[in-house]
């Protein structure tokens, strides 16, 4: 292998384990304020790049029928679950949110406003379904074993996947570049779209961080992810903490996927290998450690670079072999512990 096609291999591996780095930091945050796998990660990153293309057509998606149907469902089973007096606030969550998304893509879609608000609105289609779907399949089972939520994660992953193709077809779709053209970097061409993906995930990942360590809400969700129990003692609605991770994770999901669409053809079940890379590197850093997550990503990117140019066919198995070696270390550290669940 020459210098040069490792040099090509290296960056193709950076821009992906961006992405890859970004589900990863979804999956940590969402598993550990809820104990939740969110296997459908990967749908919300393949609908906002599928939404983000047909928007850049003129097209407006039939997603936006099932967020109004999500809408309306998440909104009368909160009526019958919920305490009484919370139906102001329950309306703005879960009916007053999606109609303000649905109205503005209805309107400004047929305008052709350029790949910036096609973007947004993309997003916008997107990821007010992350916090729905936690009211109807996840909240009522808040209490519930990991393996039920499991479960009930692998359901709503399968649900995605029929949505995702009655909503866009089989055929695949890729959305503009941002930006054409690109810079040269130390002999290598980099097109303006790839410094996007870099850019804009290391932004994300920083502004995370700093969520984290000085904003109260920030602070709430760390005390939910370290003892549930503790958390709610102290007066931190544990519900209200899912919501607002499974939102997080909805937002930076489908942003990953307006980034990715102009970089390959996304299909409507091309979220389930996306995700499952995500998942790989959350699992380098133990579902738990977001930095060692992040690092994780930027090496599954890589390997998964290098193996498709060595064993093309066999890319996929060699990324997910990786974490064989760190699952048997990860059981053999446990020992005979106990998970306490809260």
């Amino acid at each position: 292998m020459s210098p040069a096609i490792a040099a090509i291999l290296i960056q193709d591996g950076v821009v992906n384990g961006a992405i890859y780095g970004l589900l990863a930091l979804c999956l940590v945050l969402v598993f550990a304020v809820t104990r939740i796998v969110l296997i459908p990660q990967g749908e919300f990153v393949a609908f906002g790049a599928l939404a983000y293309a047909s928007f850049a057509e003129g097209q407006v998606p039939a997603l936006l029928a099932v967020l109004a149907v999500l809408s309306l469902a998440a909104f009368f089973l909160g009526l019958c679950t919920e305490p009484a007096g919370n139906e102001r606030a329950l309306a703005m969550s879960t009916l007053a949110v999606p109609a303000v998304s649905i109205i503005a893509c209805l309107v400004l879609t047929p305008l052709r406003l350029g790949p910036a608000m096609d973007a947004v609105l993309a997003v916008a289609a997107v990821a007010p379904m992350a916090p729905l779907l936690y009211r109807i399949a996840f909240q009522p089972l808040a209490d519930a074993s990991a393996l039920v939520l499991l479960i009930a994660a692998v359901g709503v992953h399968l649900a995605l996947t029929g949505i995702g193709l009655l909503a866009f077809g089989a055929e695949g779709m890729r959305g503009p570049a941002f930006m054409s053209g690109g810079v040269r970097l130390g002999g290598l061409d980099v097109s303006f779209q790839q410094l996007w993906v870099v850019a804009t995930a290391l932004v994300v990942m920083a502004a995370l961080a700093v969520f984290f360590a000085t904003t109260l809400a920030g602070r709430a969700l760390r005390a939910t992810a370290i003892n549930r129990i503790g958390a709610r003692l102290v007066g931190i609605e544990t519900a209200a903490a899912g919501r607002v991770a499974f939102t997080m994770a909805g937002l930076i999901g489908a942003a990953s996927g307006v980034l990715l669409s102009p970089l390959t053809t996304v299909y409507y079940d091309s979220g389930f290998l996306i995700g499952l890379k995500g998942f790989v590197a959350a699992i380098f850093g133990g579902m738990a450690v977001y930095p060692l997550a992040v690092a994780a990503a930027f090496g599954v990117g890589l390997v998964e670079s290098f193996a498709a140019f060595w064993a093309s066919p066999f890319k996929e198995a060699i990324v997910f072999a990786t974490i064989i070696p760190v699952l048997i270390w990860l059981s053999l550290s446990a020992g005979d512990a106990v998970e306490e669940e809260g």
